[in-house]
Parts: C-alpha cells; structure tokens; sequence
C-alpha cells in the first residue's frame, strides 16, 4: 500500500514554485525548506501543522540543514553559506563560498559546517568546511559536480555524492584528509542518507537505481531499482526504510532495505524534496500542492 497522506500544509506563494532541500530540527520542532524560487527559508511547526515564518535573505538557497537547534543553509545566488539560530532565526554568521554551493551538513558537537560547492566556468567543484568556533574555513577540489552530503554518527568523517564519475567520496574530519573515492554501479550519484546503526550508505542516482555501500569500506552491497532520476533522499531509523523523491513523474519510492520490499506513493509533479521528520512523518514538499504534502510512514 502507498504512503498514507495524512495533511497538507500552504506555503505562502508555493503554488507552482520551486523549492529544494528541507530539514527537521528535533530541538525547535520546526522543519526548514529552502524556497529557491523565492530566496527565502520557509519554517513549519510541525507539532501545530502549519507555516510560521518566511525568512528572507537567502539568494537561490539550495538547501537547508539541522542540528539541535542551529541551521545550515546554501545559497547559491550569492555564494555564500548561512549559519543561523533555529528558535529566534538570529543569523550567526555569513560565510562566502565556492560558486553554487548545494549539499550541506552542520555538525553542532563539533562546530563544524560543511558545503559543497558546484563551481563555474572560471573555478571548480570544492567541498568546504567551517569551523564555526574560530570563524575559519578550508577547502579541498573535487573530481566532479557534487550532490547531497551527510556524516557518520559521530561528526568523523563526511560523505559526499559525485555526479560524474559516479562515486561516493569520503573524508575525515575536521581537516579532510584520508579522501577516499568509491565508484558507484550507476550513473549520477544525488540523494544521500546513513544508516548510522548498520553502517549502510543509501545513494539514490539519475540512472535509476538506490545504491547501498557499506560506510566503513566503500562496498557495494545491494542495489535496488527505482522509478526515474532521483532527488533528496531520507532513511528513517524509526521504519528502516529509505524514502527517495522522483519530481518526474512525481513519486516516492520507499524500500526496505532488509526485505527489497518497494512502496510507490504518488506525490505531484515536481515534488522533488522532501524531509524526514521522526519517527513517522515525511514531509514531500510539492508545488502543485502549493506547500507540503504530509505522509505517514508508519
């Protein structure tokens, strides 16, 4: 059976706009999407079901992430990375980066900020970190267009979905050594998540297929196909499922990973981002809904 949708929550000028990579902060109870079409951050309360607050201020922001109440945003209209206060929106810092920044991760427990970058004509892809303490910043060249990125439980290493070659690069932190690159089955590596629990990388790629690597060695150890090109992608701990979100033709795939068992829940055209929030929502940010569509994955 299908995801089951439970509500719908408006956005203000949502309908038939475009948004990117969202996030749920556990601490405030509030998810944070990045309204691109826009340049604004869109806030939801997720306990009261409905929009709060529209957050101007972030050119093109390609994606927002969370960590126990602080937020990471890109914004690839300015390149530049935003670092701000989930409970008052207090911007705590503003940080330049590489041109198009896109995936995201903060790590509050260790300060750490990190932003791949796209790149232009005139300067390559990079992967950036912050540490947010000094207020200092490095980078190291990447071999291809970066996608989506997260960490390991602990904040120790970071890994990173490259759309061509296809790979998974990983990286120790916070000074981005022991870089190790991991060749992917299928074609144009996107939507990332972890399982910290069995230590199993869910990489979603625009050939069609979710890829799992083990996050210690880099070993292929299950593929799965999917319905089309792939975006944001979510595993939820709570179900030991890995949702991924297909703008064309508008869908979710859900799989779990112990069985192969596959759900295909219809969204809306465009719907290609989505967030998780724990331990039984998932939030699908759909433009012919004109906000956020709400699913059980209970």
């Amino acid at each position: 059976m299908p995801l089951k949708t439970v509500g719908t929550i408006a956005i203000p000028n949502g309908q038939d706009s475009d948004f990117d990579h969202a996030a749920f902060d556990p601490k405030t109870r509030r998810v944070f999407i990045a309204h691109t079409a826009r340049g604004c951050i869109e806030v939801i309360d997720h306990d009261a079901q409905k929009h709060i607050a529209t957050l101007p201020g972030f050119p093109a922001v390609a994606g927002a992430v969370a960590d126990d109440g602080e937020i990471l945003t890109t914004n690839r209209g300015a390149a530049t990375i935003t670092w701000m206060d989930a409970a008052t929106y207090e911007i705590k810092g503003v940080f330049p980066s590489g041109q198009r920044p896109n995936g995201a991760v903060i790590v509050k427990n260790r300060q750490i900020g990190i932003a791949a970058c796209i790149g232009d004509a005139n300067q390559g892809p990079t992967l950036q970190l912050i540490d947010l303490k000094q207020m200092t910043q490095r980078c190291i060249e990447l071999p291809g267009r970066p996608r989506w990125c997260v960490t390991d439980a602990n904040g120790e290493r970071v890994f990173l979905c490259i759309r061509e070659p296809s790979m998974i690069l990983s990286a120790r932190l916070p000074d981005l050594s022991e870089i190790a690159y991991w060749p992917l089955p299928s074609g144009g590596a996107h939507g990332l998540d972890i399982d910290h629990a069995r230590n199993r990388l869910y990489a979603a790629c625009d050939d069609g297929d979710l890829v799992e690597i083990d996050s210690k060695s880099g070993k292929v150890t299950n593929v799965w196909p999917i319905a089309g090109p792939p975006d944001v992608t979510f595993f939820n701990p709570a179900t030991g499922r890995v949702h991924v979100a297909i703008g064309n033709p508008g869908v979710i795939e859900t799989i779990d990973p112990r069985s192969g068992d596959r759900i295909t829940t219809v969204t809306g055209a465009g719907a290609h981002t989505t967030a998780l929030v724990g331990p039984d929502r998932l939030y699908v940010i759909s433009p012919s809904h004109g906000g956020v569509l709400v699913l059980s994955d209970g």
